[in-house]
């Protein structure tokens, strides 16, 4: 393939949906693809014509529009139009145009057909018409309903392996050069078509036998062999090994049923890893359940603070076995509640019970369950209305720090704005959090707006549940009849904008810090978050999740149809962008932020993540027309 056939299949492969397609199809592409050239303001598409092949954006920038000339849609570099057309009658029935200079690829007919015939995700993608956010947000889901654990997972090295003629003292050798426990013994040819591969250069091998240290023990040292004994003299021809696709369970099952501590993993025929014992029981060890009751396992708080690092390797595992958004969220809150619960049983027990009831209340990313590795504390006490100041505050404050200087030891900082229990304003009886919450809805100041975007997400922690609970109904029944207080949230929600300015291009932080790169959180997650909020004060929904919350809005009339699962679709994306880089930042040993640098960001991840900042912004703007100010009384 010549230098511009390769140019255009490597192009092409970095987009949906054809970043998914074999490599025999992207040639297959790439072969026949016709290039055209197209000035700003010419036309592409005429409606009625007759299109001739898929269309695909090089360079440039497409509107296309409805037969009745309205705007259709707006693409630039990786998009495809003319799909629909040629799956019906190939006649264009939206027409298209140039609105920048832009290089087109067309795509024949013929290899239209053959790429929706060969290829489901491809044939999926086109003809459901569907966006590309939401393709990615349902390829994101699928691959976590169907998420299995693979053996592969633990595989980090390929395996050592030697001929049969080679002797134990290099064998030897060569295991403590690569620090392994094992290797696999070959022999050339392939009587055994079960254990029988080619190599890169074809050459046919059969293995047919393992040798781990303590083999080298029982049947070399002890049996007073000779360093240059081949290993094939003493090799055993038991073996015992597992596809690469097996789950980490069914491995576990194979090596007790066998009892053997190593395990050879394949792939089809050709050995690709070996497993130790010792490396499912250390990823036990990281998943979240052994995580949660390690935490009550504890205590002191250095003890706590000491699995800081478990709880960093817990969230980069979910992450790379295709966790999504809510899983992660979801196993990264139960841990931080896990971490304040038991602080709190540590307190009583240096404390004392408590002289009158409470509740431990969680605000913030903990309350909807949408935690990330970089957050700090939002907190409160809710105290029983029997609560004396002189007699008992003392004993709450004693408390709040405990836990508050508990949580800062172990990875979540104390809140800048102050919103922790050891803040006397944040430590009262119900009675009082009523006439907060009725207070900052009745009379909606920049400070009580404030104080609701961060209380309006509440959760009980540990101790008298209902406390909360009666927040959250006062919250349901009082919200949706406030329109001035939905009105000035809605305009609140507004000084968090996306980063978007004229067509396909980021806004960029420059603060000093952080220069020519996008806060995910602030810039992304967090004016999404407050957007939904406000739709779900507006129906009366009681979910904290916003995901949730999202799915009792889109109950209601409250919005266009449809616009709830775009939402959710967009919020999905920009959690899992912020999450997947802070996994990365900590693989590379950096301290984890919220700030991405489009330039190192993949080409369709970056369109993608437009296409769900233009949601969010498009979805901000239609706040203000959905709760408008109410109209002042005159004086009198």
């Amino acid at each position: 393939m010549d230098v511009e056939l390769l140019e255009i299949r490597q192009h092409m492969g970095r987009f949906p949906p054809f970043d998914g397609l074999s490599d025999d199809l992207l040639d297959a592409i790439a072969e026949q693809v016709e290039v055209s050239y197209f000035k700003t303001g010419s036309n592409i598409l005429v409606l009625n014509e007759t299109l001739e092949g898929l269309c695909y954006i090089r360079s440039g920038a497409v509107e296309v529009y409805r037969s009745q000339g309205e705007l259709y849609n707006r693409l630039g570099e990786g998009d495809i139009f003319g799909h629909f057309s040629l799956l019906r009658n190939h006649k264009v029935r939206f027409p298209a145009k140039a609105i920048e200079d832009s290089l087109i690829y067309f795509i024949s007919k013929a290899v239209f057909q053959r790429l929706c015939e060969e290829d489901d995700h491809f044939a999926d993608f086109v003809e459901l018409e569907r966006p590309r956010l939401e393709t990615a947000a349902e390829q994101q889901k699928k691959s976590n309903d169907m998420m299995v654990t693979r053996i592969r997972k633990l595989l980090t090295r390929y395996p050592v392996m030697v001929e049969t003629s080679t002797s134990v003292q290099l064998a030897a050798q060569q295991m403590s050069e690569a620090q392994a426990s094992a290797l696999l013994v070959l022999k050339e040819g392939s009587d055994n078509p079960r254990y029988s591969f080619k190599d890169s250069e074809g050459q046919a091998w059969q293995m047919c036998g393992i040798l781990t240290d303590h083999d080298f023990r029982t049947r070399i040292v002890a049996e007073g062999l000779s360093s240059q004994t081949p290993v094939g003299e003493v090799v055993s021809s038991r073996l015992i090994t597992i596809q690469s696709d097996a789950s980490i369970y069914e491995a576990m099952l194979v090596m007790l049923r066998s009892n053997v501590h190593h395990l050879p993993v394949l792939y089809r025929q050709r050995p690709v890893g070996v497993v130790h014992l010792s490396d499912i029981i250390r990823y036990e060890t990281h998943s979240g359940l052994y995580l949660v009751t390690n935490i009550f396992n504890q205590s002191s708080t250095e003890g706590l603070a000491r699995l800081a690092p478990d709880v960093r390797a817990a969230f980069v595992r979910m992450v790379q076995e295709d966790a999504n958004s809510q899983m992660v969220g979801s196993a990264l809150s139960t841990i931080g509640r896990s971490f304040t619960r038991r602080l709190l049983e540590m307190a009583e027990e240096e404390l004392g019970p408590p002289p009158v009831p409470y509740c431990f209340m969680v605000n913030g990313s903990m309350a909807r369950n949408e935690q990330s590795i970089v957050t700090d504390q939002d907190n409160a006490l809710i105290l029983s209305d029997d609560f004396d100041p002189e007699q008992h505050d003392d004993y709450f404050y004693a408390l709040a720090k405990i836990v508050s200087d508990g949580l800062d030891a172990c990875g979540y900082t104390y809140c800048k704005g102050d919103v922790m229990a050891t803040n006397a304003q944040w430590r009262q009886p119900l009675n009082v959090w009523k006439g907060y919450f009725q207070d900052w809805m009745a009379n909606p100041t920049p400070e009580r707006l404030l104080h609701s975007s961060i209380f309006f997400d509440l959760d009980s922690c540990y101790g008298e549940d209902h406390f909360v609970e009666t927040l959250q109904d006062l919250i349901a029944k009082t919200a949706p009849q406030s329109p001035l207080f939905l009105a000035a949230m809605a305009r609140n929600a507004l000084n968090r904008t996306p980063p978007l300015g004229f067509f396909r291009t980021f806004v960029m932080e420059q603060d000093g810090k952080h220069n020519n790169s996008i806060n995910l959180k602030r810039r992304g997650t967090a004016p999404m978050v407050d957007l939904v909020r406000i739709h779900a004060l507006a129906c009366g929904s009681k979910a904290q999740s916003s995901f949730q919350r999202l799915n009792d809005i889109g109950k209601t009339q409250l919005l266009a149809t449809g616009m709830s699962d775009k939402l959710s679709y967009a919020f999905e994306f920009l959690c899992m962008s912020r999450i997947r880089h802070q996994m990365i930042d900590l693989q590379e040993d950096r301290l984890p932020d919220n700030n991405i640098e489009p330039e190192n960001v993949a080409d369709s991840e970056r369109h993608t993540l437009k296409d769900a900042f233009q949601v969010l912004s498009n979805a901000q703007k239609f706040l203000k027309y959905r709760y408008p100010m109410p109209a002042q009384r005159p004086r009198r």
